[in-house]
């Protein structure tokens, strides 16, 4: 089975953004490499953290909000759960969030998944063309939303484009590089709309 081992976030400031992800106790879910490709707007992922209550959430919330990150949507109750958005100075952006609305233990930023949920133009297409690359479908929602099995420490999901820059709380324009690569088992290529792979 194809598992995705990490994720590479690619930043013209290799030393800030690797400051901003050990204050906020994320250094161990990314890994940054310096670029100098140009990007815009919206770069059609976003990355979510999973904590099993809103205690956590807000630990990881306000730890990086405090290390300078962008509020896209404060956190807050929803039907579905718990959960916020932030922006890190390198442009990532992290929802982070808990389908629980209670707290059952002492606060932590301790996460049980994290996710890389792709935006694409075709979930459908996209969907496809995953299952060749060796992936295989844990939930599949028609056109709207696929979530792949991972054996991995990342999990990986598509989301209309669209719906993703909703669901983020920025417009959906942008444009150039999505300055991320996916490091994996399935080896070096792009898939349909442009995002990285590399083998780990």
């Amino acid at each position: 089975m194809t598992s995705i081992e990490s994720v590479i976030l690619e930043t013209p400031d290799v030393a800030g953004t690797e400051a901003f992800y050990a204050a906020v106790g994320l250094d161990d879910k990314v890994s940054v490499r310096p670029t100098e490709d140009i990007t815009s707007g919206f770069r059609g992922y976003t990355l979510s953290l999973v904590a099993t209550q809103p205690a956590n959430v807000d630990a990881l919330f306000n730890a990086a909000v405090e290390a300078g990150a962008k509020v896209l949507k404060p956190a807050s109750k929803s039907f579905w759960g718990y959960g916020g958005v932030v922006q890190a100075p390198d442009g990532a952006i992290w929802k982070m969030a808990s389908s629980s609305k209670k707290n059952t233990e002492p606060a932590s930023k301790q996460v049980t998944d994290t996710v890389l949920l792709l935006g694409v133009e075709d979930v459908a297409a996209t969907k496809k063309f995953y299952v060749g690359k060796g992936l295989s479908v844990a939930k599949s929602f028609g056109s709207k939303y696929v979530e792949f099995e991972s054996n991995g420490n990342v999990k990986l999901a598509l989301y209309g484009r669209k719906a993703l820059a909703k669901d983020a709380g920025v417009p959906v324009e942008g444009n150039g590089s999505h300055r991320i690569v996916i490091s994996s088992s399935a080896g070096t290529f792009a898939d349909p709309d442009g995002f990285a792979w590399e083998s780990a």
